[in-house]
């Protein structure tokens, strides 16, 4: 095969590839290669927001996310403040009670498991201290945390989201 033509084989795969992607996601379709929910493919939805449901978020523009992107906690995108969508479970939603203080993550008064907030990151740096004591969630206040992954970014660390900040509610379509 002569140089030529690798080069142009090549740029046909390039296009074909972000063509692809670019139908994907024209689509509603979305990849989570975080430890925050399952990684894999998933689908925007009109389902309802609710407890138990994986969603995606825009974070409020703070100096709380504005660290957390300058730690690489989160990524840049398109959400107010530069920052990228975060995906994340509602483990609680209206009207449940909810605890977060150094021992975990309390809903209804029960443990969640693997909700045991770390003082420092694994480079050492110090991460932000949420604390609530027996809080009853409003209509608008969700608690949005991982589900598989005790070394999350979630709500131990930001606190409680509001229901305005949800940009939509995803469907696992293929994890792993």
């Amino acid at each position: 095969m002569r140089l030529k033509d690798l080069y142009a084989c090549l740029a046909i795969i390039g296009v074909s590839t972000l063509a692809m992607g670019g139908v994907s996601y024209a689509i509603g379709i979305r990849i989570n290669t975080t430890k925050s929910i399952p990684v894999g493919f998933y689908q925007t939805s009109n389902a309802p927001i609710e407890k138990s449901a994986y969603v995606m978020f825009c974070p409020p523009p703070t100096g709380l996310f504005d660290k957390a992107m300058e730690r690489g906690y989160i990524g840049a995108g398109y959400c107010p403040g530069g920052y990228g969508f975060m995906m994340k479970k509602i483990l609680a939603a209206k009207k449940e009670t909810v605890t977060i203080n150094g021992d975990g993550v309390y809903i209804n008064g029960q443990l969640v498991p693997q909700s045991h907030p770390f003082k420092a990151d694994a480079a050492g740096r110090p991460l932000p201290s949420f604390q609530i004591d027996n809080h009853t969630l409003d209509d608008s206040e969700l608690l949005l945390m991982s589900d598989v992954s005790s070394t999350s970014f979630d709500g131990r660390y930001f606190g409680l989201i509001s229901r305005t900040q949800v940009t939509t509610v995803i469907r696992p379509l293929y994890t792993w």
